[in-house]
């Protein structure tokens, strides 16, 4: 966890991450309104296309928007060292927000329904939790009283992690408007690699720098989900 205490630009891994992200909203677009679909059949990889344009669009629209918070956080919010290995995991994630979404809704015949209204606000929510946390965090952070000490206010003070729990929230919106039944294993992995990898390992670090501080927060606030964990 050195590369949380390290300050760096990280250009080269930025413009890699920003750089790929475009390339993989033009595959998108390729796939939903272009000949992508019908290369897909014609490849096997999807049996028949069936997914309404304004499906397509929704989805269309949630990566422009996830590109543009993506964006703006490494730009302007994120300070500290950002490794290959991180760069890449990014890139690679993305390849399944962008791409595999977009793939998976195809063969949704399903008209647009409350379900989906439901998974808008859910993309919105999960949106405003992850970004408004972090620039409640920055603008805090740039007071000169409060280096060194640990922001626990804010959304922070419901979940420690609620940056991360509206990563969840927006990926599961993907899921719902896609109406396909494996999009659910997006979230579910995504959960899972935040509550027993992420999480833990960044907590061992916050411990290490925080000491009673992080003790006494982690004892006084739930985890991950505001609330519940």
């Amino acid at each position: 966890m050195i590369f949380y205490i390290q300050k760096s630009k990280s250009i080269p891994q930025k413009t890699v991450i920003l750089m790929a992200e475009v390339v993989f909203l033009w595959i998108s677009y390729w796939i939903l309104f272009l000949q992508g679909g019908d290369q897909l059949v014609n490849w096997n990889i999807i049996d028949f296309l069936s997914a309404s344009s304004v499906r397509k669009a929704i989805i269309l629209v949630f990566s422009m928007i996830v590109f543009l918070r993506t964006g703006f956080m490494l730009i302007y919010l994120l300070k500290r060292k950002i490794p290959w290995g991180e760069a890449i995991s990014v890139v690679f994630g993305f390849v399944f927000y962008f791409i595999g979404f977009s793939i998976l809704v195809l063969q949704s015949n399903k008209a647009i329904d409350w379900f989906d209204y439901l998974g808008i606000g859910l993309f919105l929510l999960g949106s405003v939790l992850n970004t408004v946390s972090e620039l409640q965090r920055h603008f805090w952070k740039r007071h000169p009283e409060n280096m060194g000490k640990l922001y626990t206010g804010g959304l922070f003070k419901y979940s420690m992690h609620i940056n991360y729990f509206g990563d969840v929230l927006w990926v599961s919106a993907y899921a719902i408007l896609t109406r396909n039944p494996y999009s659910i294993l997006y979230p579910v992995l995504l959960f899972l690699f935040f509550a027993f990898y992420n999480i833990p390992l960044l907590d061992s670090y916050l411990k290490e720098k925080y000491g009673n501080d992080f003790d006494l927060y982690n004892k006084q606030t739930k985890k991950f989900i505001p609330f519940i964990y």
